[in-house]
């Protein structure tokens, strides 16, 4: 098995920020980027997202709605893609993935399919890759933008985001772009692995509070 160890990543070697100001901070320099990629790293099983009608839909119960509001998007992820290309900038994911899928899990890889499908770059690791770096914890959930910065954005217990914690050190940002770049290069395609491990799946159960 590939034996991949992840950087360290200390708090104090960044600066904290309120989700108001990490939000809009990831959105102007984020729309700043002209001819260099953009990295992304997501761990966590569970996330409660906000501000997703599809999302919201899931949590009800509801599977079908959820889909069908996901597919109203579909226009806006098109339009976010070309962006991209006229920038000359691209934006790739990788998404560790632990089986039995969780029901947020499940929901986003439906979401996923569905961003690779209008061009966005997503691949799908397993738990096994990332295992040998987490003897002292979870990874953390990090965003490279254009090589200038690392946000390792922040959620509580429950999922909820809670802000971010901004680097700057050409360093650290160098080493994790490596390690994110390494799982991106031995991952599996998001629409392989959705047709494989996802599409057969019944509705996922979401528990009662």
């Amino acid at each position: 098995m590939l034996d991949l160890r992840a950087p360290t990543l200390l708090p104090e070697q960044g600066e904290r920020l309120v989700r108001d100001v990490y939000k809009r901070e990831f959105r102007e320099r984020d729309a700043a980027i002209h001819d260099r990629d953009s990295w992304k790293l997501e761990r966590r099983q569970h996330f409660e997202e906000q501000g997703s009608p599809s999302r919201d839909a899931l949590s009800r119960g509801d599977w079908r709605e959820s889909l069908r509001l996901m597919e109203e998007r579909r226009e806006k992820l098109l339009a976010a893609a070309q962006a991209d290309e006229r920038r000359n900038s691209a934006f790739h994911r990788v998404r560790v993935v632990e089986q039995p899928l969780t029901p947020y899990l499940q929901w986003e890889l439906n979401s996923l399919r569905q961003q690779a499908e209008c061009g966005m770059r997503v691949r799908v690791v397993g738990v096994e890759l990332v295992t040998p770096s987490e003897g002292e914890g979870l990874l953390p959930e990090l965003v490279i933008l254009g090589g200038d910065v690392l946000y390792q954005v922040l959620y509580t217990e429950t999922g909820v985001p809670n802000g971010a914690i901004r680097y700057t050190d050409p360093d650290i940002i160098r080493g994790w772009e490596s390690y994110i770049k390494e799982l991106y290069r031995v991952g599996e395609d998001v629409m392989d692995f959705f047709d494989r491990e996802v599409a057969h799946l019944p509705p996922p159960m979401m528990k009662a509070d």
